[in-house]
């Protein structure tokens, strides 16, 4: 594992703009769709607050070991998320992503992220909330081009 205690000031920086909160947003799923932990874990703070869909737990250790459980269950995970409001140094965003299980059954997941940055650019809070819809593979939109 790399040095998850760096931290380095990650532009755009709050308080956001529409056009700086979508940097933000693009970003974030350009991260996600790497599928590597730790780069996404370097978007947050050291003792970043998470809630994802029943786990609670906070810093960039718990997100990379969070991050490699989510991947080795959910299989040629695809995601895109799109701007829904912010403010000052919080985004919300609305997201979608499709991924199959080991047994070949596709899903379409939705939700709802509220983040929350500090000064440095650098997401200290994450909240999110999750639905799993069981898909055909024919019923796809997320189709990665990798």
């Amino acid at each position: 594992m790399g040095d998850l205690t760096l931290v380095e000031p990650r532009p755009p920086f709050p308080p956001f703009t529409a056009e700086t909160a979508l940097q933000k947003v693009k970003a974030a799923e350009a991260a996600w769709n790497s599928k590597d932990p730790e780069r996404v874990a370097m978007a947050y703070t050291p003792d970043s607050e998470w809630r994802n869909r029943d786990e609670f737990f906070s810093g960039r250790v718990a997100i990379v070991e969070f991050l490699k459980r989510k991947w080795a269950k959910e299989l040629d995970y695809r995601l895109e998320k799109n701007l829904w409001a912010f403010t000052d140094d919080r985004i919300a965003v609305r997201f979608e992503y499709e991924w199959r299980d080991h047994n070949g059954q596709w899903f379409r997941s939705y939700g709802n992220e509220n983040w929350e940055f500090a000064e440095n650019g650098l997401m200290q809070r994450r909240f999110a909330s999750i639905n799993d819809v069981p898909i055909f593979e024919n019923q796809r939109r997320l189709i990665s081009n990798s």
